[in-house]
């Protein structure tokens, strides 16, 4: 993994604590692809800016989905997510955040090979 933008990392036991939840379910949305996360220094670490208000970015599993079919690692689609990307101008979470799900995922679908 190449060396990605400053990030604010959440372990589960941080997960559990902010969403709330059982460590169970919440690997359960790493699982189900709701999250998606790299392990850094041996430790599960999940993006802070994969979260909203609380919860996992309802855009995000779609894309994450998308990364996976298209043979992505996790550690590949988290850099993906973080990376700025020349096509979007923005690392393409930071596209997700701002509304532009359908951009972000026609990026992503071009890499299908």
């Amino acid at each position: 993994m190449t060396d990605l933008p400053a990030t604010e990392w959440l372990t589960v036991p941080d997960l559990v604590e902010l969403l709330g939840l059982t460590p169970s379910k919440v690997r359960r949305l790493i699982e189900d692809r709701h999250l998606v996360g790299t392990r850094r220094d041996g430790v599960l670490s999940v993006p802070a800016s994969f979260l909203r208000d609380g919860e996992p970015l309802t855009e995000l599993r779609g894309t994450i989905i998308l990364l996976t079919d298209n043979h992505f690692t996790d550690d590949e689609i988290v850099e993906w997510l973080l990376v700025p990307n020349d096509l979007l101008d923005i690392a393409p979470i930071e596209a997700l955040r701002a509304g532009r799900k359908a951009e972000v995922r026609r990026v992503a679908q071009a890499l299908a090979f």
